[in-house]
């Protein structure tokens, strides 16, 4: 259960905050003294403008921290890492009573059994930092079952039940009620047994759509989040005493289409929901493609959207606004501290270009996972930050620096692309500059305007060589890290754990 822990004055969530820019600095590391800015780049310099593009927001997930005595700082942290969300875990096994009272509303906050004190802080800390928070609702209580848990299997809720508890979440995050909280997501990765068992499409539909019409009903701004899907199938074996649904099959079924490339309906049961999310994790860099051909990681999105929007346009899909495109969980291992993962500098690179990929296949936000490493020997560490007992020690990744301000430059013949999104997501000058290897001098070469979102492109005629590097300074952003025009190969054998 999220226990309640007092919060923190304002002057140590600052402190955190300028710890968190005092880092940032450190890994991307400062702009040399003959470095240009914006404001004294020659008269000759190339300027580019940046049209209007689709927004990239970033968030971060971290149940252990969120949840613990640190999470003032953690949030501050994550605010200071350019996020704007935090995805938060919402137990409703530890909110709801372990048995009810007889006189129980389920749909009534305040009811009494409900206990929302541990929930209440974690919303009020993360509200405090800047983030709003994406509520992810799991766990089922043990009166609510549909079907019961089997082994490592988790069973399934009775979808009016859940339609009863995502009622009174929502009131009681209500504007009504002082807190409005407007993103709900159902559940996690419910193409997965050990999350929801048996894997259903229709029962899942069944449970997405209690949960939107209940929300909905409590304020029609508010957004309901489906999917958040493993990204790859898996049998039950006798040794594996659980399975995946290959995600796009999955989602083919839960929307009612079909295979193929002119897809067409083959169900009549549309689904009310907001926005589309899903889990891509990846093996051989920010480029892979899964070997399965319904499974979707980092080069399948685009697939994935594909199927998005025919259920859109077959209308199976209901929702008051344009249906939103999001990865609600992302992140790559590094090595250190994890054999076998990514190096730091290798991890830092497939951040930006990961970041990239996602927006350019239409994902609109993308949360983190996690804002700093498991304790080893846990297979997590995909921190922007190596794991420390006090966040009053953190040592950034460069993962860190990538995330906050991705930025990418590729070469190709004369030309070099160069996109990027500065850290606050809004219109500012970049400058870009060119190193002849890793040691020479930086270069202005251009001038980019970003657009409203903070993305900025521009594709530059430029004499430049693989040798070459290139990176991006803005003001409220620093520098970027330094991004070569090489391309390394990217080994398939990494995955995003390491192996």
């Amino acid at each position: 259960m999220i226990s309640p822990v007092p919060s923190r004055s304002v002057h140590v969530v600052l402190r955190y905050l300028m710890v968190a820019a005092a880092t940032v600095g450190l890994a991307a590391g400062t702009a040399s003294a003959g470095a240009a800015s914006p404001q004294h780049v020659a008269a000759k310099t190339r300027t580019y403008s940046t049209p209007a593009t689709a927004p990239l927001a970033t968030g971060l997930v971290d149940q252990g921290l969120f949840n613990s005595g640190q999470r003032s700082a953690a949030f501050a942290l994550s605010r200071a890492a350019g996020a704007t969300y935090a995805r938060i875990i919402v137990s409703w096994r530890y909110i709801a009573p372990a048995t009810l009272p007889a006189d129980f509303v389920a749909s009534d906050p305040a009811s009494a059994g409900y206990s929302w004190g541990g929930l209440d802080a974690v919303i009020a800390s993360a509200e405090s930092a800047g983030l709003s928070p994406i509520l992810d609702i799991i766990g089922t209580p043990n009166w609510a079952y549909a079907k019961r848990p089997s082994g490592l299997n988790a069973g399934r809720p009775k979808a009016s039940a859940l339609g009863d508890f995502a009622t009174a979440l929502a009131t009681h995050y209500s504007a009504a009620h002082g807190s409005p909280v407007h993103v709900f997501q159902v559940w996690n990765e419910p193409n997965l047994s050990l999350d929801l068992s048996p894997v259903s499409a229709s029962a899942y539909r069944g449970m997405v759509n209690a949960v939107a019409d209940a929300v909905h009903a409590v304020d029609p701004t508010n957004l309901v989040v489906a999917g958040g899907l493993e990204p790859v199938g898996h049998k039950q074996t006798k040794k594996r005493h659980w399975n995946s649904v290959a995600p796009l099959a999955f989602m083919r079924s839960l929307l009612c289409v079909s295979k193929g490339k002119h897809p067409h309906s083959t169900c009549n049961d549309p689904v009310r929901l907001d926005v589309w999310s899903h889990h891509p994790y990846t093996h051989g860099g920010p480029f892979g493609h899964a070997a399965v051909p319904d499974d979707i990681e980092l080069g399948d999105l685009p697939r994935m959207r594909a199927v998005l929007q025919a259920g859109a346009r077959l209308h199976h899909i209901v929702s008051a606004q344009p249906v939103k495109f999001w990865v609600t969980e992302f992140g790559w291992d590094t090595n250190p501290p994890r054999p076998n993962a990514a190096s730091l500098s290798l991890a830092a690179r497939w951040t930006s270009e990961s970041l990239q990929q996602m927006w350019r296949s239409g994902v609109s936000l993308v949360t983190w996972f996690l804002l700093q490493d498991y304790k080893s020997p846990s297979p997590f560490q995909c921190g922007l930050y190596f794991y420390s007992k006090s966040l009053n020690e953190v040592r950034p990744k460069p993962v860190l620096t990538a995330f906050r301000f991705p930025f990418t430059a590729y070469l190709k013949g004369t030309t070099v692309s160069v996109w990027g999104r500065d850290a606050t997501s809004d219109q500012e000058d970049v400058t870009i500059e060119l190193r002849h290897g890793k040691r020479g001098k930086w270069h202005t070469v251009a001038l980019v305007s970003s657009n409203e979102h903070g993305i900025f492109r521009a594709t530059m005629k430029l004499k430049a060589a693989k040798k070459d590097w290139v990176r991006a300074i803005a003001t409220g952003s620093g520098t970027s890290l330094a991004f070569s025009l090489t391309r390394p190969k990217n080994p398939s054998f990494i995955g995003p754990w390491g192996y």
